[in-house]
């Protein structure tokens, strides 16, 4: 039968105690047997057990308050440095690294130990504090920057405005500029709501099954105004995959692709939208023919508030938070996103679903439009 680690080490403690007592009052009986000796002198039996074992017990008191003079200031270093770590944690100095180490096992240091545990503990603590703090002051640096720039250029133009010689012409474009940075304004509010509520699981989450081949060609519809402006190809080739999802939420993943797909791909460009099944799990691809993503900004493209191209973002009135929304979305339902792409080449986003009940199998609605929206 296999013993626990803690159970041995409270057996060796234990032995350990009485190896120490069985000294003390070995040691006790030949003292006492020493001194009987040479005062000539022969009690009774009762008498000399209660002796020995009364010198044994002090024998053994002194023994053990000698090894606690040697342990016990190391204890208490230990536990006044806990504390002192606990105190700068939550006075918000997360720059915890303690280093304790308690008995050795197999010749390494013993990781089981209580101690060494809690000391484990605590620098975990404070690196996942350390982390949280980080990206809650990169957080407010982010919408900082994204509320400073349109509230600057609102600000801005408002004022231009106040000039009385300002023609029709330039009166109406200063109020376009102010109109569209308020949109952005509603946007990103709307966005970081959106974030908000997602993340603190608040969000109502309502799964049923329906036809996912529907939703998309019923969004890519929805969208028809913008590409047909762009005079893009949308290429549509989906299958009748069903899946149990909740229908608003996974809305929000499309039209955040999609746009993504119209806003990114050049005029005259294609775009093509895939759905089939692949197992237990529904796959749809959004690809386009923009300009591209580097492998860096890959890595990170689903961060919040990260823009691949700063510059080329700004110009499309993006914030960087659609894509965080996507990515926290497809995790509720179980699933995945991911990028590929080449710069130059064009993007191809892909999800992963994972299907709750059987696929129609077959080429069934297999349905492709042109740009013409047929």
């Amino acid at each position: 039968m296999k013993r626990e680690p803690g159970f041995l080490r409270i057996l060796a403690r234990f032995m350990l105690v009485l190896l120490v007592l069985y000294l003390s009052w070995t040691a006790a009986y030949f003292i006492t047997a020493v001194i009987y000796s040479r005062l000539s002198w022969t009690p009774h039996e009762l008498f000399v057990y209660l002796i020995n074992a009364t010198l044994g017990f002090f024998f053994f008191g002194i023994i053990s308050m000698t090894v606690r003079r040697f342990i016990q200031p190391r204890e208490q270093h230990f536990f006044t440095e806990m504390i002192d770590a606990l105190k700068r944690i939550s006075e918000g100095d997360f720059h915890i690294n303690l280093g304790w180490n308690f008995g050795t096992r197999n010749g390494n240091h013993d990781r089981t130990h209580p101690y060494v545990q809690l000391v484990d503990s605590i620098n975990d603590m404070a690196a996942n504090l350390k982390v949280m703090e980080e990206l809650r002051e990169a957080f407010i640096s982010n919408v900082s920057h994204e509320i400073g720039s349109p509230l600057t250029s609102i600000i801005g133009f408002a004022k231009a405005l106040k000039d009385d010689n300002l023609d029709r012409e330039q009166r109406d474009r200063y109020l376009t500029i102010i109109e569209t940075e308020c949109i952005r304004l509603s946007k990103l509010s709307d966005n970081l709501m959106k974030l908000a509520v997602l993340d603190s699981e608040r969000h109502p989450f309502h799964p049923s099954s329906y036809r996912l081949n529907k939703q998309l060609i019923s969004l890519i519809l929805a969208c028809e105004p913008q590409w047909e402006a762009k005079q893009i190809d949308m290429i549509v080739d989906t299958h009748n995959v069903q899946v149990n999802a909740d229908e608003d939420l996974m809305g929000q993943v499309w039209v955040n692709l999609l746009h993504n797909a119209i806003k990114f791909t050049p005029q005259g460009g294609s775009i093509s939208v895939s759905l089939s099944s692949n197992g237990n799990q529904a796959v749809v691809c959004i690809t386009d023919t923009g300009p591209g993503i580097n492998e860096q900004d890959q890595q990170r493209i689903f961060e919040r508030f990260y823009k691949a191209d700063k510059s080329r973002t700004r110009t499309a009135g993006g914030s960087g938070l659609g894509l965080s929304i996507a990515h926290k979305i497809t995790e509720m339902h179980s699933g995945s996103i991911s990028v590929s792409s080449k710069v130059g080449e064009g993007t191809a986003f892909t999800v992963l679903l994972p299907l709750q009940e059987e696929t129609v199998k077959g080429n069934s609605n297999h349905e492709r439009s042109g740009n013409s929206g047929d």
